[in-house]
């Protein structure tokens, strides 16, 4: 079993994060905690552990570090659009380099 502080502290973020999810959901009921398999391992803890009154560990298979909220809701729907982020900037942010007339021109990929 991993450190008490380390399972005291896991344990309040999980009931901070239920009791946000509750207030903001508040039509949906929390019935566990998913978490990925490498996580509950490290700390010691088993799949199907009620870990809170209530709330069972689910290992989901998600990101290392970081736990979600299982409910019996459905949150898709009520999901706002996620913002889209440039990958390429279409701003130049340098001065070109000029090229002396004895180099080939540099090569462009087609566009």
């Amino acid at each position: 079993m991993a450190d008490t502080s380390k399972i005291g502290k896991l344990l309040e973020a999980l009931a901070n994060g239920i009791a946000a999810h509750d207030r903001t959901n508040p039509d949906h009921s929390a019935w566990g905690i998913g978490m990925a398999n490498f996580d509950i391992e490290r700390l010691g803890l088993e799949e199907g552990e009620e870990i809170l009154p209530g709330i069972v560990l689910q290992s989901d298979g998600g990101q290392p570090g970081a736990f979600r909220v299982l409910c019996d809701g459905q949150h898709d729907a009520e999901e706002e659009e996620e913002e889209v982020v440039e990958a390429v900037g279409s701003e130049e942010l340098a001065e070109p380099v000029p090229v002396s007339p004895h180099q080939p021109p540099p090569l462009r990929p087609p566009l």
